[in-house]
Formats: C-alpha cells, sequence, structure tokens
C-alpha cells in the first residue's frame, strides 16, 4: 500500500487535518524538480509560490518546517489534555479502591450461611443487577453483560472475616420457604436494616462500571496517540527519501536529526512517557476488572484496542467503497440505460436496466445485457459452430468435428467474447465429448474414457514447465529489483541528448523484455522514466516517441529469447525436438534481426516525430545501493539457468527437455523463501491456461487428421513456389492475422499449420517456417490492441489525465514498423536460420 494511502487508512478521522500532508509534498517535490531542470514561465500561477532560483532544498525544508509546527502544536494540546484526563481518573480508581475494600465486594451479595432466607437462584440475581444497571443510567445493552461480568469476578476473592451483606429479600423476589411467621418477622425486620448498605454497595458498582469505561477511552486515545507519532515520523522520513531521490539531495539524515527526532512528539523521552501512562492505565483495569491479572487486563485492553481500530477503519472504507460503487452504479446506469436514445428501457426493481419488447403474444421485459454486441455476437459464433457440426464438409466424422471446434475456439479467441482462458478451458471438454482424437496405431477414434488421458497429456507437457520457470525467474528479477538497477545503471549513462536517451530507452525495453516478459517490460521501463515525463512541456514530441520506443522494441524484445513471450514457448512445443534451436542458436537467429529492427524502428521515430526539437532532458540516476547477498544469489541461478536451457542439446542424456532444467530456479527461489506462495498465486496463470489449451488444440487437430487433410490442400496450392517464396506468403500472412488478434492466440492457431506444411515440401523445413512465423507473431504491432506492449502504452496519461498517444500514432508509426521488422525477418533472419541448418 503507498504511504499516502496507508495515512489515510491509519489517520484517527478526527485528528486527520492534524497529520503529514504527505501529498502536498510530494507535489512540492515535483514542482522543484521542474525549477532544477527546465525554465518555468513567470505567468505560470502554480509555480509563483516558488522562486526560480532560491534552492530547492531551502524551500522544502520552508514546508517541512510548517508541517512540523502543526504537529508539534497538536500533540502538545492533546497530550496535555489526556494527561489531565489520566491522572483524573487515576484519583477516582484510589477513592474506588478504598471504598472496595471497606465493603468487600463490587457485586451485589447474596446472603451468608448464618441466614435463615434461603439464597436467591441465579436468574434472580442476574434480574436485580440488571435493575441496578438500569437506575445508573447506562444504556448501552451491547456491553452491559461484558462490564458486569469483569466487575463480578473482580473482588471475589475476599477474606472471611470481611463483613458481608445480604440483599433484600423483597427486592430479589419473594421465597417458597417463609411459611413461618416468625421467619418472615425477622426477615422484614432485617431488611430494614441492611437497606442503606445495599444502596451503598449498588452505586459502588455502578461506579465500577463507569471507571472501567473511562479506562478504555483513555487507553484507546493514548494508544492513537502513540501511533500518531509513529505515523507521522514515518511520513518525514518517507518525503525526505523521495526528495533526496528526485532532487539528487542528501538532506534526510541532517533534517530527521536535527529538526525532526529533536521536536516534542518525536523525542525518546515523550514516547517514554506516553508508555508509562498506559501501563498506569492498565495497572488501573487490572486493580478495578481483572482483580490483580496483569495478563488479562492487558489482554483484555488490546481487544478492546483492536475492536475500535477495526471499526474505524471500516467505517472509513466503507464510506470509499460506497462513494466509489455510486459513480459506478451511475456510469453503469448511463451506459446501459441510455434514456435518451432508447425510451423503452426501465429499471427493475433491483436497479437492473431492462429492456421491453413487444411480440404477437405479448410484452416482455428483458435484461438489457441480452441485447449486447459480445451477446449478439457470442450467439453467431454458436450459430456457425452447429452449422459447421452438423452439415458434412468432411469425410471423416472426427474431422468434421475437428474442424467445428477449430472454427469455434478461432473466432472466440480473436472476438474475446469470453475471456481468452476460459476458451482455452473448453478445449478439452469438447475434444472429448466430440471425440475428435483417434488412435494413431488402429485409426480408430478414441472412447470418451482413453480420450480424456490424451487431451490432458498434451495440455501438460515440458513446454508449460518451461513457461512456468520464465515467470519465476522473472518474479525474482523483479522482487529483488536487479531489472530496475539493470536499467536505471543503463539509462544513466545515456546522457541528456533526446536520439541518445531514445535508443537507450529502447534497448533497454528489448533487453528487459527478454529476461523478465514483455509483459513485464514496458510497465517497469514506463515507471523507470515517469521523472522524465513530467519535466517535458505538455504535448512534447519526445514523450510521444519514448513512449512508443518502448512500446515497439519490446514487441521486438518479445522474440529475442524463448521464454520472452508466450508465443515462442508454443512455437518451441511445435517444433521437432530433433531440430528444435537451442538457446544458442535461438540467439544467433534473432540478435541480429533485434539490433537491425531497433535501428530502423528508432530512425522512424526520428524521422517522424522529432524529438529533439526544444528538449531539456532530466538524467536518470542509477540506484546507488550495494548489491545484496539475495540478489547476488538470484543473479547467479539465472545466469546458471540460461546457461543450462543454452547447452540443452548437450545435455539431454542428463535433463532430457528444458522443462526439467526449469524447475532448478522454481524449487530454489521458492524453496529458500526468496519467492513465496503469494508470489506463485500471482503468477499470469490466465497465459498458461490459455497456453495450454492452445497445445491440447494442437494434438486435436493432428489426432484427428484434418491437419493432415488441410496441409495436403494447401501444398497442392504452394507446391511450385520456392521455400522462400512460401516463407514470404506465410510471413505476410502471420503478420495481418497478428495484428488483429493476439499474438499467442495467433501462434497456437496459425503455428501447427505451418510446420505441416513445411514438412510436407519435397525439401523438408518445417522448424524453419514455424521460427520465421513465431517472429512474425512478435512483430505485429500496427494497431494499440496488438500485444500487451502497445497496450500499456496508448492507457499512459500525463498529470493532466490527456494520453500521451492515440490510435493514429500507432497506425502511421506501428504498421511501417511491423512491415520493416518482416523484411529484416526474411533476409537476414532466413539467412541466419539456414546457416544454423534449420
Amino acid at each position: 500500500m503507498r504511504f499516502s494511502h496507508s495515512i489515510q487508512f491509519n489517520a484517527v478521522p478526527d485528528w486527520s487535518s492534524h497529520y503529514i500532508a504527505y501529498s502536498n509534498l510530494k507535489k512540492l517535490i515535483y514542482q522543484l524538480e521542474k525549477t532544477v531542470h527546465q525554465q518555468i514561465p513567470s505567468g505560470d500561477a502554480e509555480s509563483r509560490p516558488l522562486i526560480q532560483h532560491e534552492d530547492p532544498e531551502t524551500v522544502f525544508a520552508r514546508a517541512l518546517d510548517v508541517e512540523l509546527e502543526k504537529i508539534s502544536s497538536f500533540y502538545v494540546v492533546k497530550e496535555k489534555e489526556l494527561i489531565e484526563e489520566v491522572n483524573e481518573l487515576l484519583r477516582d480508581v484510589g477513592n474506588f479502591e478504598e471504598e472496595a475494600g471497606d465493603n468487600g465486594e463490587l457485586r451485589p451479595p447474596t446472603r451468608g450461611s448464618g441466614d435463615r432466607m434461603p439464597r436467591p437462584t441465579r436468574t434472580r440475581s442476574m434480574s436485580a443487577r440488571s435493575r441496578i444497571s438500569t437506575e445508573d443510567g447506562n444504556d448501552d445493552s451491547e456491553d452491559d453483560g461484558d462490564e458486569n461480568t469483569g466487575l463480578t469476578s473482580g473482588k471475589r476473592r475476599s477474606s472471611s472475616n470481611k463483613r458481608r451483606r445480604s440483599i433484600p429479600g423483597h427486592m430479589l423476589a419473594s421465597t417458597t420457604d417463609m411459611t413461618a411467621s416468625t421467619d418472615l418477622t425477622r426477615s422484614v425486620r432485617r431488611d430494614s436494616m441492611v437497606y442503606e448498605d445495599y444502596a451503598e454497595q449498588a452505586v459502588l458498582f455502578s461506579s465500577g462500571i463507569m471507571l472501567k469505561k473511562r479506562i478504555i477511552t483513555l487507553y484507546v486515545q493514548l494508544c492513537e496517540l502513540k501511533s500518531y507519532i509513529q505515523l507521522n515520523r514515518t511520513g518525514f522520513s518517507k518525503v525526505l527519501k523521495k526528495f533526496d531521490k528526485i532532487i539528487d539531495r542528501q538532506m534526510r539524515a541532517k533534517y530527521m536529526e536535527t529538526y525532526v527526532d529533536s521536536a516534542c512528539p518525536f523525542r525518546e523521552e515523550t514516547t517514554r512517557g506516553l508508555e508509562e501512562y498506559i501501563n498506569k492505565l492498565v495497572k488501573a483495569y487490572m486493580s478495578v476488572v481483572t482483580d490483580g491479572d496483569e495478563e488479562k487486563a492487558t489482554r483484555d485492553l488490546r481487544s478492546h484496542l483492536r475492536e475500535h481500530v477495526v471499526w474505524e477503519r471500516n467505517t472509513v472504507w466503507r464510506e470509499l467503497i460506497g462513494l466509489e460503487r455510486r459513480a459506478e452504479a451511475a456510469s453503469l446506469g448511463h451506459a446501459l440505460l441510455g434514456r435518451d436514445t432508447d425510451p423503452k428501457l426501465l429499471l427493475q426493481g433491483d436497479g437492473l436496466p431492462v429492456k421491453e419488447i413487444t411480440t404477437p403474444i405479448g410484452r416482455f421485459r428483458l435484461p438489457v445485457w441480452l441485447f449486447s454486441s459480445t451477446i449478439l455476437t457470442l450467439v453467431t459464433i454458436i450459430g456457425i459452430f452447429l452449422v459447421m457440426l452438423f452439415v458434412p464438409f468432411m469425410e471423416r466424422p472426427e474431422q468434421q468435428n475437428c474442424l467445428a471446434l477449430l472454427v469455434l475456439v478461432s473466432l472466440l479467441w480473436a472476438t474475446e467474447s469470453i475471456p481468452l482462458f476460459v476458451t482455452s478451458l473448453t478445449i478439452p471438454f469438447l475434444c472429448v465429448v466430440l471425440e475428435v482424437f483417434r488412435d494413431p496405431t488402429t485409426d480408430k477414434r478414441l472412447d470418451s474414457k482413453h480420450a480424456t488421458a490424451a487431451v490432458f497429456a498434451a495440455m501438460w507437457t515440458p513446454v508449460i514447465m518451461l513457461l512456468l520457470g520464465g515467470f519465476t525467474l522473472a518474479a525474482a528479477l523483479s522482487k529483488c529489483s536487479i531489472d530496475k538497477r539493470i536499467a536505471t545503471f543503463v539509462l544513466s549513462k545515456a546522457g541528456t541528448q533526446p536520439r541518445t536517451v531514445l535508443i537507450a530507452n529502447m534497448a533497454v525495453a528489448a533487453v528487459a523484455s527478454m529476461l523478465i516478459s514483455n509483459v513485464a517490460a514496458p510497465v517497469l521501463c514506463f515507471g523507470i522514466i515517469e521523472p522524465m515525463l513530467r519535466n517535458l512541456p505538455a504535448g512534447s514530441d519526445m514523450s510521444k516517441a519514448v513512449i512508443m520506443g518502448i512500446a515497439l522494441a519490446s514487441n521486438i524484445g518479445g522474440m529475442l529469447s524463448p521464454i520472452a513471450s508466450p508465443q515462442n514457448v508454443v512455437a518451441i512445443g511445435i517444433m521437432e525436438p530433433a531440430g528444435a534451436p537451442t538457446w544458442g542458436q535461438w540467439f544467433f537467429i534473432v540478435i541480429p534481426v533485434g539490433i537491425i529492427s531497433l535501428f530502423l524502428i528508432w530512425i522512424l521515430l526520428l524521422i517522424t516525430f522529432r524529438p529533439g526539437k526544444g528538449t531539456t532532458i532530466v538524467p536518470i540516476r542509477p540506484v546507488k545501493d550495494p548489491f545484496t547477498g539475495i540478489q547476488w544469489f538470484v543473479t547467479i541461478i539465472t545466469l546458471i539457468t540460461i546457461a543450462l536451457w543454452c547447452a540443452s542439446h548437450q545435455l539431454e542424456h542428463i535433463f532430457g527437455d528444458m522443462g526439467v532444467i526449469a524447475i532448478i530456479p522454481i524449487v530454489l527461489f521458492f524453496g529458500v523463501g526468496i519467492l513465496t506462495k503469494e508470489d506463485f498465486n500471482n503468477f499470469p496463470w490466465t497465459i498458461i491456461i490459455l497456453a495450454a489449451g492452445g497445445l491440447s488444440l494442437g494434438k486435436a487437430v493432428n489426432s484427428s487428421g484434418l491437419l493432415q487433410t488441410v496441409t495436403e490442400a494447401i501444398t497442392e496450392r504452394v507446391q511450385d513456389y520456392s521455400l522462400y517464396g512460401i516463407l514470404v506468403v506465410f510471413s505476410s500472412l502471420i503478420l495481418v492475422i497478428a495484428t488483429f488478434i493476439s499474438h499467442t492466440v495467433a501462434a497456437l492457431i496459425i503455428l501447427p499449420l505451418v510446420f505441416n506444411v513445411g514438412n510436407g515440401l519435397a525439401e523438408p523445413h518445417p522448424n524453419l517456417l514455424v521460427m520465421a512465423g513465431v517472429l512474425m507473431c512478435s512483430a505485429a504491432m500496427g494497431l494499440p490492441t496488438s500485444g500487451f506492449p502497445n497496450m500499456t502504452a496508448i492507457l499512459k496519461e500525463d498529470p493532466a489525465g490527456q494520453r500521451y498517444l492515440n490510435v493514429k500514432h500507432f497506425i502511421s508509426r506501428g504498421v511501417p514498423s511491423s512491415i520493416l521488422t518482416m523484411i529484416v525477418v526474411v533476409t537476414v533472419g532466413y539467412g541466419a536460420m539456414r546457416v544454423t541448418g534449420m
């Protein structure tokens, strides 16, 4: 949780205006950053309070002094008020103990054994006790039971020589053993003698209840005051750390030692004094309520404190969440209700919009979501699936069913009518129900039981374990901030020339994508360049160029290693194991392709954006903290794992497959506690399910014979083409398809077909065509929806809430970048693939 949120969550609501203004101080830091790195116009009203030539440290110290004075003044007043109340309470507790010592009991006592009147039952005692509480004016029915229990259990261990008073019989109830007139006379006479004593005891008992409430209230307030000190001190420390980091100063240690630690609220003796008064309250509670049991007193008071804090926090967040939900409901109603455009939309009793339609048999009200474009698309896709399922297109029924399944899944993936991973989960279900699997030995359709084993075996392969290993390395590098250290170190050497800064950011994004996937890399890079973006003028072309450059470079980086993106893992699973490239061969092919593509895209961005005009770049500072032992451990294990992957073919007799090597970092990082089960749960399991579903679909298409049939039909049409001609045709086709749908989905649908076409050529080169195809999947970046890096980039907003990029920027720069990358793949990449023997 960010500290700006944490301070709102933990603050005492009544004291909210007396805490450190953390958010305002952060804004001041960003304003000071601008004064340091660029000329501010004199007419800028927001920056007028800042003196342009004044030292930022002086300005910030002045603002901190104001906050420190505000906090100290409030604390002094509040501490004096609470201490006075505590001292008064302690005096009352002392008086109460004296009275309790004289009377021996804090509860209305029952008769002693020497009295002839029988002891009243427990029910009657509780009734009398309840009446006493009511007479005292206590209406808090929820707390009465707890308070009375604590008090009545308090002084039960009195010595036998203390006088015990009897409860008057007529105040309890009439007893059944009062038939003798002499007993009745004695009883009435005794009641009149002890009535005054009983009234005195009742007052004493009620005083104990009130004292308990006062102790709890003051205990909670003193604990809140102690938390007030700790929270504000943390606020000063964090905001000074941010100032030092952004302005590049060393102010934190000096200011904390000179001013904060010496202020009244933050002195050690102040905290010790609060703790002493808290301990006094514990002892008072122990004396009044728990009969000397200090452990029970501490436990009870902490329980009351916890309940108070939980209630207070729930109240705050309930209000915030209520506001958010009301805003969402208003926007949902505005979007779905559409009163201005469709007067037939109504609201149901539960607030959900409905639409009234008229039919020959009457009027019906149906939910609006039934008429949404998503539902209509889904119904259309299911209709197409049913038509293809029952209208004969193929000779064999298993191929007919598999074709219908392939079309259904492809349309669902392309339109995203339902989530992609949900579509993947339907694949094994339909494969079993439609019986699309065949026995490779007998060529007969497998029954449901054997088909189930086949489809789930296809879903969990070494490829999935390789994907998990890649996610583990990425999580460890990110959690230990190794990726950020490397990125900031490289960018700090880039200087302040716009063109140099642009290519440096693109190179960092590509390398980060290669190591930690092209999903996490753009998020990391956008966070690093945030200070630079803040200091660039609004609408700066440099902002657009660097954000677009990071997005396009992350797409290129998605092809630079087998674990950089899911489609690469899918391609390795499709290739022939004997001819699949090792990590070394993969690097030999893609590194030249990536470097040349990045250089061409950089030239394109420089020409189209011209980012050097009037641009002042804020240099990025590297992380100066020394490398820790954990960071060294993660780095060494990562390098060893990558080295083993590179030599996987040579070590095949030991490990068998790269998926087995992937187990090494998983066991080590989770075993020693660097990664936890929360990190494991945070893995992108939707991508893993998507890849597993795609592998099962490829197995089904191959097992049913559909892939062979389609391949033969395509091979007949391209048999006169050369290998290079087929490469260009399929590369262009994949580039177009992957531009409009997910890169991983495009690989899942097309690469199995490409593999079979390459396998059916006179000179078979299936792995070469698959390798080129998967590179083209990553090269598709012509639209904002073409890959996660593009989607992250177009959502990036400036401080005013305006997007840096629009769709036109991706079409005008992304489409040419895709074409340039395809040219590099079919030239330089093709040559490198032939050299490696693919």
